[in-house]
C-alpha cells in the first residue's frame, strides 16, 4: 500500500517502528505533509512487520511499482530497509544498522532478534543478507537513545557513507518538521537531488 501526497520530484519515505506489527506509516503522517509542504512528491509505502521474507519482499515490490523515485528516505528500521532495497540515492535518518550489534544492545527488546529469527550465531547467513552496505547519506543524532549514533558511525566508516550527526536531536526529531532538525533533513534531501 502507497499512500501519495504533494506535487514535485517524488521521494519514498520507509517508516521505521523496529519492523513491529504495532508501527504503521501513521506515525510518518506529519513528515510527509511536511515533505509535500517543502514542494516534493511523497509516496509512503506501507510494508508488512511479520519478519524478514515479509518485509523485505513488501518493500521491494513497492519500489519496484514506482515510477522512478529521486530519493528513498528511511527512518530507523525503514533506514534499515532503504539501504538494502533502493534503487536510487538515500537519506537514511537514524538508520539500524550493524545488525549483529544493534542484536547484542537489543534495541527495543529484541527487536532484530524478532525480526531476522534469531541470533548471529545461529543465523550467519540471514543476519549477511539483511546487512546493508551501500553508501548513503545518513542523518543521525547525538540524543538518540532508541538507535545508537555509534551504528550510523560504524556504518559510514565502512561503506564511505556521508554522515551528519545532529547535536541535542534525539530519535523522533528527524521526522519532525516542527524540530529544529528538520532543515538540515530538508538541506540534505535537497543535496541528492
Amino acid at each position: 500500500m502507497i499512500d501519495f501526497r504533494g506535487a514535485g520530484p517524488l521521494v519514498v519515505f520507509v517508516h521505521g517502528g523496529f519492523w513491529r506489527p504495532e508501527y504503521d506509516r501513521a506515525h510518518a503522517g506529519p513528515l510527509s505533509a511536511g515533505l509535500a509542504e517543502a514542494g516534493f512528491t511523497v509516496a509512503t509505502i506501507e510494508y508488512r512487520r511479520t519478519g524478514w521474507e515479509g518485509s523485505s519482499a513488501d518493500v521491494r515490490a513497492a519500489l519496484a511499482s514506482l515510477d522512478e523515485p529521486r530519493v528513498v528516505i528511511g527512518h530507523s528500521a525503514g533506514g534499515h530497509l532503504a539501504l538494502l532495497f533502493s534503487p536510487v540515492p538515500v537519506l537514511a535518518l537514524a538508520p539500524v544498522t550493524d545488525l549483529p550489534r544493534a542484536y547484542e544492545l537489543d534495541l527495543d527488546g529484541g527487536a532484530v532478534r524478532d525480526f531476522l529469527g534469531g541470533s548471529p550465531a545461529g543465523l550467519p547467513d540471514v543476519y549477511a543478507a539483511a546487512e546493508p552496505s551501500r553508501p548513503a547519506t545518513l542523518i543521525h543524532g547525538t540524543l538518540d537513545e532508541q538507535v545508537p549514533v555509534e551504528l550510523s558511525r560504524a556504518y559510514a566508516a565502512r561503506t564511505g557513507s556521508r554522515l551528519v550527526e545532529l547535536p541535542d536531536t534525539e530519535h523522533f526529531g528527524l521526522i519532525d518538521p516542527l524540530s529544529a532538525a528538520w532543515p538540515s533533513v530538508l538541506s540534505e534531501l535537497r543535496a541528492l537531488l
